[in-house]
């Protein structure tokens, strides 16, 4: 089957490579779609990856070396059922969406629970650490992480399963509920789909702050009810605060990971409210600590999730979203020979211009 893989920073390559083998309590997926995400850029780029697996160290989950195949946003249709497979729940031509977190299952270790599969310090994910990945056209996972769609959700869609669970684990955690005001940092992807999934959850006022005209109108398009563009000079919290009464949002969610986003999330939030970091830091931040005191703020965090993706799902099922909305994220549409240049590429050289790029293996 063609594939793309992983041998390191800017050594991805397009090959040929035996299917993967169904095993027991596995399905086997033929790929419809895979989002790009933040983290493969990042991969790209440098490598995200603080230990195995290498050339020469095997993951402790997966127990793969490098190469390892690259993907992990995808949707597609179940082709084979491994021994064992739950024959009630799972059949031959059903669409479904991947969650690629992997736990080490120890006895005792906090992924034990399907709660705390995002906790283990092992972690692992397919598309990320082996296991194959969505940058295929077939992949084999254990059942339990191939949710089903409903017949209402197209595959496209299906591939943003995965960057939504980000968001509705991060939104639920801050507790969001109705008559709420959230701010957003970053307009980027997840961004974008945070401000969705605050919106489903009650929020009457949701702002977002970010960076380039073009996805600031993107996220004014899909329902922000204020947009900062904060390249350009534009003063934030003043404005938030200005927005708010002077009181505040009840939330922030910060997805842009910077001092400057923590320090406005800071002083943006009303007293005794929330900062919900969703984002991966390349710097160590300073933290007001007397200010978080003085305001008896909650700093908290959300990583990928667990357990999250059959609510999610059955929002989706129920109407919750706006499917049309949700597709029309969907920037760009390519096959797998063109994903360095026109799908990694695009992301790499015109961030501005997109949310979502999708590539059909």
């Amino acid at each position: 089957m063609k594939a793309i893989r992983y041998y390191g920073p800017k050594d991805l390559r397009f090959e040929h490579i035996p299917e993967p083998v169904v095993g027991p309590g596995q399905v086997k997926i033929k790929i419809a779609w895979c989002g790009i995400c933040g983290s493969d850029l990042h991969m790209y780029e440098s490598n995200i990856l603080d230990g195995p697996p290498t050339a020469t160290e095997a993951h402790p989950v997966t127990g793969e070396k490098l190469p390892v195949g690259v993907g992990h946003e995808f949707s597609g249709t179940i082709v084979e059922l491994g021994p064992g497979v739950d024959t009630s729940k799972y059949a031959v031509g059903q669409n479904v969406a991947v969650e690629p977190t992997l736990g080490c299952n120890t006895p005792g270790c906090a992924c034990a629970t399907t709660q705390t599969r995002n906790l283990c310090p092992k972690f692992a994910a397919i598309g990320i650490s082996g296991g194959g990945g969505g940058l295929s056209e077939y992949v084999v996972a254990p059942q339990a992480l191939a949710h089903v769609l409903p017949a209402n959700v197209s595959l496209e869609v299906g591939a943003l399963v995965e960057p939504l669970a980000v968001a509705w684990r991060a939104v639920k955690l801050s507790q969001v509920k109705p008559g709420d005001k959230v701010l957003i940092l970053g307009a980027g992807p997840i961004g974008v789909f945070v401000l969705k999934v605050a919106q489903i959850f009650g929020a009457t006022w949701v702002g977002i702050s970010g960076c380039g005209s073009k996805r600031c109108a993107l996220a004014r398009k899909y329902g922000a009810s204020v947009v900062y563009d904060a390249s350009t000079g534009i003063d934030v919290v003043a404005e938030t605060l200005k927005a708010t009464d002077g009181r505040g949002v009840d939330v922030v969610v910060d997805c842009a990971g910077s001092q400057s986003t923590l320090d406005t999330a800071l002083k943006a939030t009303r007293a005794g409210g929330t900062i919900m970091n969703v984002a991966g830091w390349t710097e160590r931040p300073t933290i007001d600590m007397n200010l978080m005191l003085m305001k008896e703020l909650v700093l908290a965090n959300s990583i990928a999730y667990a357990g999250d993706h059959p609510e999610l799902i059955q929002a989706l099922a129920d109407g919750k979203f706006d499917l049309d909305d949700l597709e029309a994220l969907i920037t760009r549409r390519v096959g797998l020979e063109e994903y360095l240049e026109k799908g990694l590429g695009a992301l790499l050289h015109e961030k501005d211009q997109h949310v979502k790029v999708l590539i059909h293996p």
